[in-house]
């Protein structure tokens, strides 16, 4: 063991990877888990920059081969061997369709890219399911490689322009202080952007630099002060890991300086090697065996409790530590037979290219397998594999027209216009992307109807007149008010024969995001704020037709029928009791508002998709959603019938 050594960062890594698997895992009690990963990075840019300048003091030079072959033997192997038993895992439990999407993510991963992949992935508001992409963790480790990247050549750019302590600050705390101002700016208005982008991470690897220029005399000198501030930045960090939660915490942002700050001060503390207090705690035997593993376990984790819940959605605590117990038995087996042999061979280590040269091959061959396998897995599919694609990736009418459904930071509407050409009727459709998938039947309607339909949509922003918390944003959704009030102005000032609304059901939008921020009064401002949308349309003299929500699925529809068939099971098998999906109560007292307000009708289709214990998936020979509340196009398709009924013959829509 090097004579550098510090127990006490291996404790920390113990720390951190504890309170990633332990969120990760389901313990509620460690809502903010997830700010492990943050004591990574600041780990990591305590030991890199404190290697990378000393090799600079002492030969004026740095040798970026050998910095590169040493981080190639500890992060490659390991992570590769993962990435290809999760893929040959994913065999047996992911459809046909998963398999090929996430060994795309297998092939960013393998090429430490995986966050920018991520960050597209973010902004789509019909992107699959994240929890369900078994790579998905692999972002920090493509953000950290990127680091190691560009990190010794900003170094070197200080050391050039004056070599010392004090110019190497100075690029650091500059590169830190920008970073952190665009990622406090961007967690409030685009939060994927500030929590993959690796330069607005940047500030986090830099406070662990900044650490590192600490001299370590001082601490040495002052072991109570050192102790006093071990403890507080202990408290830092448990204060994050109890109070954060990834629904209320807008992160990274100022919220991140917090386990940032407490990692910062034990690693000061402990430069000092005074084994005292929080730094005696962390070199304890336990928290240096898990702190080795830490690697190991973290790779291994994630893809484990997603494919368990995969298996087993409503998995218990004995099951919960049984996937625990094969991810230490996986880690035990990866550090001891690939990840420590590998990184402390002879051979390899004896110069750079004997390890770069092995590490760009395996990175390529890396690559060209898991792309090969996102061709392989859908190549000649079974036909009705490739139905649910095709069916679940259709778009409705309207969002088929690029920009009528506009974007989460989009406030000015967009007004689309759809059906009968030269109508002199219209219809409005208004409302979220619960609106905009009855777009298709509606405007089929309209047409036989000779009328034509004009629509105002907004991602994830209901009709009625309530601001909500946006678990996307991590705030306020304010766009949605502002756009919601000039769509209003715009459907008035059109005077429709009528006004089509629909929107998710409070109910459903409650289990889509249960952790969401929730007001005790929201079900009361709720129906003040439906009240209020549906009046002003009546009191301008105009029509309104409320559409029911559709139910509502725990799983994605696509890809649990997908699964059921791959395996040989029938669709059945994911469908719902009904009084778990469609939300009746709910819509009871939805109903009661609409029929209170006059020239509003209330048009309920549940019938369509339930009988009166269970809701279906698979109806009349076509895959019902496109993922859990959204209907599929092809579906919504056969309901065109049903529509003209309810608007159409009952007069709904006037004369």
């Amino acid at each position: 063991m090097s004579a550098s050594f510090r127990p006490d960062i291996e404790g920390l890594r113990a720390l951190a990877v504890s309170g990633v698997v332990a969120f990760h895992f389901g313990l509620s009690d460690l809502p903010g888990g997830f700010t492990g990963v943050d004591i990574f990075f600041v780990i990591s840019g305590y030991l890199i920059t404190g290697q990378l300048l000393r090799e600079i003091a002492e030969d004026g030079r740095l040798d970026l081969w050998r910095f590169y072959a040493r981080r190639a033997r500890r992060l490659l192997p390991a992570s590769l061997f993962v990435i290809f038993a999760t893929l040959v895992a994913g065999y047996f439990i992911l459809s046909p369709d998963e398999q090929s999407l996430y060994s795309k993510g297998a092939m960013f991963a393998s090429a430490y890219a995986i966050n920018f992949w991520l960050i597209r992935w973010s902004f789509d508001y019909f992107a699959p399911d994240a929890a369900n992409n078994p790579f998905i963790h692999f972002w920090s480790l493509s953000v950290e490689e990127q680091f190691y990247f560009v990190w010794p050549g900003l170094l070197l750019l200080a050391a050039w322009l004056r070599p010392g302590k004090r110019t190497a600050i100075l690029v650091i705390g500059l590169t830190g202080a920008v970073s952190f101002a665009v990622c406090a700016w961007l967690t409030t208005v685009a939060q994927p952007w500030a929590f993959y982008f690796s330069p607005l991470r940047a500030w986090e690897f830099a406070a662990g630099g900044l650490a590192t220029m600490a001299p370590a005399k001082f601490w040495r000198e002052r072991p109570q002060l050192g102790a006093a501030l071990a403890w507080l930045g202990l408290a830092l960090i448990a204060g994050a890991y109890l109070t954060f939660s990834e629904q209320d915490t807008p992160f990274p942002g100022f919220a991140a300086v917090v386990p940032v700050a407490g990692t910062v001060l034990l690693l000061l503390s402990g430069s000092g090697n005074v084994q005292r207090g929080p730094s005696a705690m962390l070199a304890l035997p336990p928290m240096q065996w898990v702190g080795k593993l830490s690697y190991s376990l973290y790779l291994w984790h994630w893809p484990v409790i997603v494919y368990a819940t995969m298996m087993v959605p409503d998995l218990s605590w004995p099951g919960r530590l049984a996937c625990a117990a094969l991810t230490l038995a996986l880690s035990l087996f990866t550090y001891n037979f690939i990840e420590n042999p590998i990184r402390r061979n002879g051979w390899l280590m004896a110069n750079a290219a004997r390890a770069l040269i092995p590490a760009a091959m395996l990175t390529g061959a890396g690559v060209v397998a898991t792309y090969a396998n996102a061709r392989l897995a859908v190549d000649g599919l079974d036909p009705s594999q490739r139905i649910i694609a095709e069916t679940a990736a259709q778009p409705s009418t309207a969002r088929a027209k690029v920009g009528c459904v506009v974007d989460y930071e989009t406030v000015t509407p967009k007004a689309c216009e759809f059906g009968a050409k030269n109508a002199e009727r219209s219809i409005a459709l208004f409302g979220d992307s619960h609106a905009d998938h009855w777009s298709t039947p509606l405007i089929e309607a309209a047409k036989r109807n000779d009328y034509k339909v004009v629509t105002w949509l907004k991602a994830a922003c209901r009709a009625s007149r309530l601001t909500v918390w946006s678990s996307k944003l991590k705030r306020d959704y304010t766009e949605c008010d502002q756009w919601r009030e000039q769509s209003i102005k715009e459907i008035i000032a059109l005077r429709p024969s009528l006004v089509v609304i629909s929107e998710i059901s409070l109910t459903s939008s409650r289990k889509l995001s249960p952790d969401a921020r929730q007001s005790e009064s929201l079900d009361q401002d709720w129906q003040g704020g439906l009240r209020a949308t549906l009046e002003a349309f009546s009191q301008a003299g105009l029509k309104v037709a409320f559409i029911r929500d559709v139910p509502f699925n725990t799983l994605f529809v696509d890809t649990c029928v997908a699964r059921a068939l791959w395996r040989g099971q029938t669709p059945s098998v994911c469908d719902a009791p009904r009084t778990d999906a469609a939300n009746d109560a709910m819509a009871a007292v939805e109903r009661d508002i609409v029929r209170a307000v006059p020239n509003a009708t209330y048009i309920d289709m549940t019938d369509r998709f339930c009988d009166a214990k269970t809701c279906h998936v698979f109806i009349d020979g076509k895959l019902a959603y496109r993922d859990r509340h959204h209907m599929a196009t092809p579906f919504a398709q056969t309901l065109e019938p049903t529509v003209e009924r309810a608007l159409f013959s009952t007069g709904a829509a006037g004369k």
